[in-house]
């Protein structure tokens, strides 16, 4: 792992995650920029010291020159700055990826990364862990299948309330990243939470944007990036979106919500209430769909651990990434082609850095501008 030392959050949840299943294990780690709190980290972790290092530079080098038990892969839980440095990296010395997203700061770099991952070989899988959820894949399944019928309208929302003050005046670390263009890039809102409104609309419905306008803005003064979003999509073929994502919605703690119209019916996911998919149409009562029941789609049990009625959420979405990227990685190293592998991948992520780039665009020219996009193979 790199990234994810003390007083981090997302690390403890990937860590958690990884292992969830018993098929990983955590051996070696930089987790952090200090190597004291690197080391710290370390030992909290009853981690070898031998494979706790200073700098991820020193990990990968000593690692890709072990002859025997060396890692298979690295997990990415730094802020943005670092995703490509890294990933690059790690691809280039023979190691498997799994990143958090977004992937990269800049498109360049998303590009770079995808014929990175061409050319290496290798596995990559980012962590847009909403896609992880066995009703999401449920969703899917029903678009898929043609019960929603042609698709109209596709709304989705992501608000929080958490930076409704000026938080990274306080020295908070959460905060004080996120708003800082040097470690996150040119957005805050969408970068960290708007990308997964796109990532989520892409894996449920397959759509691709056509063109969009976009309105970005700084409610908070004295904040370097944008706290809140608001973006109209036209998709390929007909359909049209609204996409809303914000963080300063007082009140409001992670309500991802997205909702799916089409021309025979509706569907609704809600993050908060992940075990339940409602589906609505005009001539039919509400039907609701739920984890762990007989009537699920082979991607949605596959994706449940528990028995009906009892609940799953946030880490075991992130569980089934990566148990699923680590299915992949495990096929590539037999020498074997993965089947049907159910992870956003490295073209994912470049499209989701493409949206970001291409609704600052919007906004800043306060017109609808073409934002078709095609990422490397």
């Amino acid at each position: 792992m790199v990234g994810g030392g003390p007083g981090a959050f997302i690390g403890a949840v990937h860590r958690m995650a990884a292992e969830l299943d018993g098929q990983m294990e955590l051996v070696a780690g930089a987790f952090s920029s200090s190597q004291e709190k690197s080391r710290q980290a370390g030992e909290e972790l009853f981690l070898d010291q031998d494979r706790v290092y200073g700098s991820w530079q020193e990990m990968l080098e000593k690692e890709a020159a072990r002859t025997e038990g060396r890692i298979d892969f690295v997990s990415i839980v730094t802020p943005n700055f670092l995703h490509h440095p890294v990933a690059k990296a790690a691809l280039e010395a023979g190691f498997h990826v799994v990143c958090d997203k977004p992937m990269t700061m800049t498109v360049e770099e998303s590009e770079d990364l995808c014929r990175t991952v061409s050319r290496t070989g290798r596995v990559f899988a980012l962590t847009h862990n909403y896609t992880g959820y066995p009703m999401v894949k449920q969703a899917r399944e029903l678009v898929r299948s043609g019960e929603l019928g042609t698709l109209r309208k596709v709304v989705v929302e992501y608000p929080q309330g958490w930076l409704s003050e000026l938080l990274e005046a306080t020295g908070q670390k959460q905060a004080a990243w996120r708003s800082d263009p040097q470690k996150a890039g040119a957005s805050s809102a969408l970068g960290d939470i708007g990308t997964h409104c796109e990532n989520l609309v892409h894996y449920i419905t397959g759509l691709e944007m056509e063109e969009m306008m976009a309105d970005l803005g700084t409610v908070v003064d004295g904040r370097a990036l944008e706290d809140d979003a608001s973006v109209l999509i036209h998709y390929k073929g007909g359909a049209r979106g609204i996409l809303y994502c914000s963080q300063v919605s007082q009140g409001e703690e992670n309500a991802l919500t997205i909702r799916v119209y089409g021309s025979k019916a509706g569907l609704e996911w809600k993050q908060e209430f992940p075990t339940w998919l409602w589906v609505r149409s005009q001539d039919a009562p509400e039907r609701i769909f739920k984890n762990g029941n007989g009537y699920a789609a082979a991607a949605a049990a596959g994706a449940t651990r528990l028995p009906a009625g009892h609940p799953e959420g946030f880490i075991e979405a992130f569980a089934n990434i990566y148990r699923e990227a680590g299915r992949a990685m495990r096929a590539v190293d037999a020498g074997q082609v993965p089947e049907h592998p159910d992870f956003p991948t490295v073209q994912d992520g470049a499209r989701g850095v493409h949206f970001i780039h291409t609704a600052i665009a919007s906004s800043t020219k306060r017109a609808w501008v073409d934002a078709s996009y095609t990422p490397p193979a």
